[in-house]
């Protein structure tokens, strides 16, 4: 069923530019009424702010009462050198830049941060997890390598959720490396039949379902605790 026309507008929802160090990075921002959190998506290699796995998930986090911000964690120079994508140093510092950025918007600066990470950029936002410059209150990886940030994992102490495709067994068993590495909460759930860009009928879905109930559980909790 289509419930679009009932939905209460945002309060924002439009492009914003970020600075983040030397450069200026693109990003959405969309704020609904009443916001419980903030979540801050990483994309994988090769992807953008215009992904549409993470605008569906972003969505249904929406809907939950979440802002989410998805943003291009390279610039247009930047991706044309290859490497530059598998910096996890590099893109956890712009995530750490961009958490930073929330913190000084006036709609955006009390609300508690969570971070979804899909592919490389899982890797990505475990460092930034464990950033002591950062308050990150829940991370979601989506198909993510959390391998990839390294000796970071045993700093994080944000709640963590790893979800993976039951038929992408070779990040299944980085994602279990890496759960056994962090020191907090860490759960992996497995969707049965799923690939790596959980495109199976009802995946992504599930996905999205999760890490609303992730995020309402330890980004939305602690907000109303506190």
């Amino acid at each position: 069923m289509d419930t679009s026309a009932r939905r209460t507008p945002p309060v924002r929802d439009e492009e914003v530019e970020i600075a983040v160090g030397a450069v200026r990075v693109a990003g959405h921002l969309t704020i609904p009424p009443r916001p419980r959190g903030v979540v801050v998506f990483a994309h994988g290699s090769g992807s953008s702010r215009f992904s549409a796995r993470n605008i569906f998930v972003a969505d249904v986090l929406n809907e939950a009462g979440f802002a989410t911000l998805l943003f291009d964690l390279l610039t247009p120079a930047e991706e044309a050198n290859r490497a530059n994508v598998f910096d996890i140093a590099l893109l956890a510092r712009r995530l750490v830049g961009v958490v930073g950025w929330l913190a000084g918007q006036a709609d955006t600066a009390a609300l508690p941060v969570g971070l979804f990470g899909a592919s490389t950029g899982a890797g990505a936002a475990l460092r930034a997890a464990a950033d002591p410059g950062v308050d990150v209150k829940a991370v979601v990886s989506r198909g993510g390598r959390p391998d990839l940030a390294g000796e970071w994992l045993a700093r994080v102490d944000a709640p963590t959720l790893l979800i993976v495709g039951g038929r992408d067994e070779v990040v299944l068993g980085l994602n279990r490396q890496a759960q056994q590495a962090i020191r907090v909460e860490c759960q992996i759930r497995v969707i049965p039949g799923a690939t790596h860009l959980f495109e199976e009928p009802g995946a992504l879905e599930i996905v999205a379902e999760l890490a609303r109930d992730w995020f309402l559980t330890h980004l939305a909790a602690g907000r109303a605790q506190g």
